[in-house]
């Protein structure tokens, strides 16, 4: 039979043991936190720095006289670049990326507004919830760079330029 003293000191020795296992953890953790913390400094400052390219960026694009023309040039895709250009005039759905392409002219050939979940079969995808909610991200970008109107909500309609009708599909 063990005695109390006994006992008692084996209990002390495995909670020490835990207690210097627990310290250890805690210093794997901190340096992981750390770790994590620099990580996430370093992608709030590269965030923020593309940000303000980008914002000079567009100054810079309505700023820009000689250009080359938008309906010759697609827009290039890449890291750093504003996939879905803002309409102006003169330039064509051609300039945009191939699914927003394609979103707008499948809304430009329907009678009248469309919402995400009728558009998600046209261009080819399945009709799940996160299909329709990427789609209608893609819609609401193309609103708020003028390819597209949304005059009730979830409903959305080719925008109207003063004399830009059917131009929609021009290359």
């Amino acid at each position: 039979m063990v005695s109390l003293p006994e006992e008692l000191q084996a209990r002390e020795a495995a909670a020490r043991q835990r207690v210097e296992e627990l310290q250890a953890e805690a210093a794997e953790l901190a340096v992981r936190l750390e770790r994590a913390r620099a990580a996430l400094s370093r992608l709030e400052i590269t965030r923020e720095t593309v940000m303000e390219v980008l914002a000079d960026l567009s100054a810079a694009e309505v700023e820009a006289h000689d250009a080359p023309d938008p309906r010759e040039t697609p827009a290039p895709h890449g890291i750093g670049v504003m996939a879905v250009p803002p309409w102006r005039e003169g330039l064509v759905a051609g300039v945009l990326p191939d699914v927003y392409r394609d979103i707008v002219e499948i809304v430009a050939d329907a009678p009248g507004p469309l919402q995400a979940k009728q558009i998600v079969p046209r261009i080819g995808l399945e009709a799940t919830t996160a299909k329709i909610e990427g789609t209608r991200g893609k819609l609401k970008r193309l609103v708020e760079r003028g390819w597209l109107d949304e005059d009730t909500p979830g409903r959305f309609t080719l925008a109207r330029h003063e004399g830009d009708a059917g131009h929609v599909n021009s290359r």
